[in-house]
């Protein structure tokens, strides 16, 4: 039980890190996600299908997904059509482009292909099976914080700092001789890469790609961004996407607590995107009255 939670907490959190950068650091409402996501799952099955070793595929889908960001980044300005817009139409295009992807097929099996989630557990082949559920724990939790701290170290960059405060004040980016449009786009093209990467990981430890993969996946990445925000108070960059990370992980324990024990208040799998949808505006009315007011105020003068 822990070790799924644990897992899927935090392959989704590369997720839930790239909704941060969009939502929190570019103030950019970006639906690519949805699109974006699968599009990881069906580089990576699709390459690995073809002998191309699982790192290469990983890169293969982080490319993807950083393709499939700047798309929605030259459509919202170049073409000038509103943020959220440009996510939308984005991913309704991914969703074919996907298919083309996975050869027309809805899913691509991965369970009889080599992939670095097999290879981990052929290397501890023999051991009880508990023993090979913690070694994926291990191997998730080393690549998300490697991930984690390369973002850590990227937002203390100069170009990094920029990024942060185009979210807040656009003008001031414009008055210092920066194009906004440019780092707009790096951002969101950062984002969708670590999607892409989030959705090849998912596909590598459920055995599958699946066209449908990407559904609901903003709206679980902005639950689990705002339970994070009720965990801690800071306005350090270490510790804003170390409570992204955490909260994606609480929210998959409470997603797997309402599929196993929901039955007890008449629930069942189908009320789960109601819950999430209640988990949101929850978090939401709480931002409103007040809540995160101080930590949003302090977080936006200081990276």
């Amino acid at each position: 039980m822990i070790e799924g939670i644990l897992i899927e907490g935090l392959i989704y959190g590369i997720m839930v890190l790239a909704v941060f950068i969009t939502f929190r650091i570019l103030n950019f409402a970006d639906m690519t996600v949805d699109g974006s996501f699968p599009l990881g799952a069906a580089v990576l099955a699709a390459a690995v299908l073809k002998g191309v070793p699982s790192p290469l595929a990983l890169l293969l889908a982080f490319g993807a997904g950083a393709l499939a960001g700047l798309v929605t980044a030259l459509i919202h300005t170049k073409l000038k059509i509103p943020d959220l817009l440009s996510g939308i139409l984005t991913m309704t295009m991914l969703f074919s482009i996907n298919l083309r992807v996975m050869s027309n097929k809805a899913n691509l099996s991965l369970l009889k292909t080599r992939t670095l989630f097999t290879s981990i557990t052929d290397l501890i082949a023999g051991m009880p099976p508990q023993h090979t559920v913690w070694a994926l724990v291990i191997f998730c939790l080393v690549s998300v914080l490697f991930i984690k701290c390369i973002l850590d170290v990227f937002f203390h960059t100069d170009f990094g700092i920029s990024m942060y405060a185009l979210g807040v004040n656009p003008q001031l980016i414009i008055s210092q001789g920066m194009n906004p449009d440019v780092i707009k786009t790096a951002g969101i093209c950062l984002a969708n890469g670590l999607v892409g990467i989030a959705g090849a990981y998912a596909a590598m430890y459920q055995g599958f790609a699946d066209v449908n993969f990407g559904t609901g996946t903003i709206v679980a990445g902005l639950a689990s961004l705002m339970i994070g925000e009720f965990l801690i108070r800071s306005n350090h960059i270490g510790l804003l996407t170390l409570r992204a990370l955490l909260g994606s992980i609480l929210y998959r324990a409470l997603m797997y607590l309402a599929r196993n024990y929901g039955y007890y208040i008449h629930m069942t799998a189908n009320d789960l995107k109601l819950i999430t949808g209640i988990l949101i505006i929850i978090c939401v009315v709480a931002s409103k009255t007040g809540l995160f007011n101080k930590s949003r105020t302090a977080e936006k003068r200081k990276l």
